[in-house]
């Protein structure tokens, strides 16, 4: 894309895998946007994300980019337990702001949040919770409402990782990767979750030392509905995510492989996605952009703080259901505040506890 004078400034922070992908993301595929600071203590991680954005500065810290480069955007894209020390100085400075799931690991930090949030004028935190803008998700959460057939009765949803690295720890499993499922299982259902339970089947010898895995994750819903999500991140093959939706009179699947399949030297198959990049590539190519579009407007349009702030007192139940083997009841500690009302937005979902 060819940069203009009209351009969002983005700052992205964090040069991992994902903050490097939205650094080549807005280069190459968002419009009314232009990566101008990529931050990351590693020197080369930073210059190696940086080089795919001509133009953009390095930065050690987030406060040293700020001190240094006109910014009026970013994306953190940092692990979860760093987010709210780049959140807090990107509210003051009033910045757009697109933050990675989870918003944050705890449920103190999301309110702590939230509270710096609403002493602006408007929500300025959108939260990447990418599967609301995937086709798949959008066409379930449409056919739940539509109660063609009939009531929403149960979810099957599978999450799937080839492997992990040995850092990767249990309460990961629930922070960094059921979050999504936390936040999508309210989407599809239209309802918020109520209760948390984790189940512990035979560990999976493939995984690091010292992390049990799968696990099962039980979630919820206000009117019963059970969402049974199989949290897998060391099954090999590839990455896999899927849905299957039951109702009271049918099944609707989503995530199912729909590229080539061969049949050859007496087998049956088709190609599995090495990564989350190809799984949901689409859908985060459609949240940058409506980011964007929407930073410009001077809004955002996806899932707010406020959403990530829900998503984290259920994935700080679902820790505690991890660890005691109990099931956990969600205990919000507030409802909505009309500083969140934004239920006339395409992908809001009814979300008062």
């Amino acid at each position: 894309m060819t940069p203009t004078s009209q351009d969002l400034r983005v700052a992205v922070v964090g040069a991992g895998m994902m903050g490097a992908d939205h650094v080549a993301r807005i280069t190459s595929t968002i419009s009314g946007a232009r990566v101008v600071a990529v931050v990351d203590p590693d020197t080369a991680r930073a210059t190696a994300a940086a080089a795919t954005a001509p133009g953009a500065v390095t930065a050690a810290d987030f406060e040293e980019a700020l001190a240094t480069t006109e910014i009026d955007a970013v994306i953190i894209a940092t692990p979860g337990f760093l987010h709210e020390a780049v959140l807090m100085p990107a509210l003051e400075r009033g910045l757009a702001i697109l933050c990675e799931k989870p918003l944050t690991t705890d449920e103190a930090a999301s309110l702590r949040v939230l509270e710096a949030e609403q002493k602006l004028d408007r929500p300025h935190i959108q939260v990447g919770f990418m599967r609301r803008f995937d086709q798949g998700y959008q066409d379930l959460r449409a056919l739940v409402a539509s109660g063609d057939n009939g009531a929403l009765l149960a979810l099957h949803c599978a999450h799937r990782n080839a492997t992990t690295p040995p850092s990767y720890s249990e309460e990961m499993l629930i922070l960094d990767s059921v979050i999504h499922e936390i936040d999508a299982v309210p989407f599809i259902a239209g309802e918020p979750i109520v209760a948390v339970e984790v189940k512990k089947p035979r560990r999976n010898s493939l995984a690091p030392d010292g992390l049990r895995d799968p696990q099962f994750v039980l979630l919820e819903t206000a009117s019963g509905t059970l969402a049974v999500v199989e949290i897998n991140v060391n099954i090999q093959f590839g990455y896999q995510v899927t849905t299957d939706a039951v109702f009271e009179s049918g099944v609707a699947s989503i995530g199912r492989e729909t590229g080539l399949q061969l049949t050859s030297a007496g087998r049956a198959g088709v190609a599995v996605p090495p990564s989350f990049k190809e799984r949901f590539g689409a859908a985060y190519d459609t949240q940058v952009q409506r980011w964007v579009d929407a930073a410009h407007r001077g809004t955002i349009d996806g899932p707010s703080a406020w959403d990530g702030y829900l998503a984290s007192v259920v994935a700080t139940a679902g820790v505690e259901a991890q660890k005691s083997g109990r099931r956990v009841e969600v205990d919000y500690a507030m409802a909505k505040p009309a500083f969140y009302d934004l239920d006339a937005r395409a992908d809001a979902v009814p979300s008062e506890a």
